[in-house]
């Protein structure tokens, strides 16, 4: 961008500046640290960056939004055609009460929804389950049949919303239930839109919550890659999970780098099944987390668009653009919201989503102010969304594309990010790929280290949380916090006792054992768990078919 001799101009004049104009201030009054570093990743801020700072080749680095390398983008328009969606998080209780609550945000300007699942239901058991007991309807919707379902979604179109479903190792029967309900409204399959997280791999890695084996996890990711390709193309058939993998307490550049790892494990397993890169990549998409350092989100955000373009096409020879664009969705930081003074968590949650925006997210949940305590109410649920609404009507942050491009500061944060995600990757291939590195708990180790070393620097104060280990307050106002109504449990029982007296056994007999004799064998398993929701079969149900034939995880053994 600047000729040979520009540059040593803009070099000598910066050692000249920073030897007299700011040595001399920083001699006479110092700094506020000796040692400026980013959030996470401890890489080191500069006081002043130039152009002799950077060295960006504008083509072969940055390029236009929508074109390779994608630096800038994967559409072309960006947020000037179309606004990300704003996909608010939300399950409840019950069924009856995740529709009112979904009714409510559609009313408030959301323009996608966003299903969270108890745990009964992501572990792919029943609410009258001996595991579900005190579980049932505590961390998000409960359900049990598709019964559930067409409660969740009675009055809302398939066809007029898109929904992003927080579900994994049970993710087939889920996303069957959704294909069955779009049967039900007369939505053509291919008109359905959606998401499924789908992602096994940071289960094993950060989350916990798997029920299978990596192997035949990854049979069942791939029988929905093959299924939704043929059945539901605009269906996005994982989100590829950086989000919790952060939330564990991972820096910035591992959060990619593990990601993209995992990106890479999906794709190997899904060629190694016999499937086509160009038919199922496009359906890729992943989810991030957005912190609180903006300038090393936006970057961080930008260098892993950069990375998964140069992956597909260097690792996987895919040909179709739509295959080197990373698209993602964004949620901002669980972790970093504190029980006390959680007004300040609305401050916290701004500035992150105004990162997410600045790196070019597709989709956007901003947290509610209170979800260190418990599930957000509805009046935090409305400023949450109102977050997100002022960002985009009245910011002006979404009115250019890549607002940030060309900033000396920040491209070097995109350069550096993308340099220790890529060692960090070839540290991950010298170990035989993330599958290896994770059943060998080398990725977990990683990550707690760094989570181990950031909870010491708040605890001797060298890291400062507001309202925690400094500018505290001695007494905290009352709140009202989102209750769980203790008798909503049996409630859910007596509902899949009525599903269960009602529906005809043979036919949940016979779709059962056509997924058993599926699962036993090479045949695709979506249709048959398509025909088992059908039937009214429960997720325990399906899933102790597949349990049968699978097996469970045991960790180390």
């Amino acid at each position: 961008m600047y000729d040979p001799e520009e540059l040593a101009a803009i070099r000598e004049a910066k050692e000249s500046w920073e030897d007299g104009t700011y040595g001399e201030t920083v001699d006479r009054f110092g700094e506020r640290e000796e040692t400026f570093t980013t959030d996470t990743g401890g890489q080191e801020v500069d006081p002043l960056y130039t152009p002799a700072d950077v060295e960006v080749d504008y083509r072969e680095d940055l390029g236009y939004p929508g074109e390779e390398p994608y630096t800038r983008g994967v559409y072309s328009t960006m947020h000037r055609g179309r606004l990300w969606t704003m996909r608010q998080y939300a399950g409840m209780g019950t069924a009856a009460e995740t529709n009112e609550r979904f009714q409510y945000l559609i009313d408030e300007g959301s323009s996608g929804l966003s299903m969270a699942f108890d745990l009964p239901t992501q572990m792919g058991y029943d609410s009258d389950a001996a595991m579900a007991e005190g579980e049932v309807g505590r961390s998000g919707v409960a359900i049990d049949t598709l019964d559930d379902f067409e409660t969740v979604f009675d009055g809302i179109p398939l066809d007029e919303v898109s929904t992003s479903m927080t579900i994994n190792a049970p993710a087939a029967v889920l996303l069957a239930m959704y294909v069955a309900m779009g049967d039900e409204q007369g939505v053509p399959r291919d008109q359905l839109r959606g998401t499924i997280q789908n992602d096994i791999m940071k289960e094993y890695i950060a989350r916990n919550l798997y029920i299978y084996p990596p192997k035949q996890s990854m049979r069942l990711i791939t029988d929905i890659f093959e299924f939704c390709a043929a059945e539901t193309p605009s269906f996005n058939t994982i989100s590829i999970s950086g989000y919790h993998i952060r939330e564990a307490g991972s820096t910035a550049a591992q959060e990619i780098a593990f990601t993209l790892g995992d990106g890479i494990e999906y794709v190997e397993a899904a060629l190694d099944a016999g499937l086509d890169v160009d038919e199922f990549a496009p359906q890729l998409s992943f989810f991030f987390n957005a912190h609180n350092n903006i300038f090393e989100e936006a970057a961080k955000f930008r260098a892993a668009r950069r990375m998964w373009a140069q992956i597909m096409e260097e690792r996987f020879d895919a040909e179709n653009p739509k295959s080197k664009q990373l698209k993602f969705h964004t949620q901002t930081g669980g972790s970093t919201l504190t029980a006390q003074q959680i007004e300040n968590n609305v401050v916290r949650v701004s500035y992150q989503a105004l990162a997410a925006v600045l790196g070019g997210t597709q989709s956007l949940h901003t947290n509610g102010k209170d979800e260190a305590l418990a599930l957000p109410t509805e009046k935090s649920v409305r400023t949450a969304l109102r977050t997100q609404q002022i960002l985009a009507h009245e910011s002006g942050a979404a009115d250019t594309i890549d607002p940030l491009a060309g900033s000396y500061y920040v491209e070097d944060l995109t350069d550096g990010i993308e340099e220790d995600a890529f060692e960090i990757l070839e540290e991950v291939d010298r170990r035989g790929g993330m599958l290896e590195a994770v059943e060998s708990g080398w990725v977990q180790r990683q990550i707690q280290d760094v989570a181990f070393e950031r909870q010491e620097e708040i605890e001797e104060g060298e890291r400062i949380i507001v309202g925690v280990n400094e500018f505290e307050v001695d007494e905290e106002p009352e709140m009202d916090l989102e209750e769980v109504d203790p008798e909503q449990e049996q409630n859910q029982r007596d509902r899949l006792n009525e599903v269960k007296a009602d529906r005809d056994d043979d036919a949940v007999d016979d779709a059962l054992a056509g997924l058993r004799e599926a699962a036993r064998g090479t045949e695709n398993v979506m249709p048959h768990v398509v025909d088992a929701v059908k039937a009214y079969a429960t997720v325990q149900e399906i899933s102790d078919v597949l349990r049968d034939e699978f097996g469970e995880y045991k960790p180390g053994r």
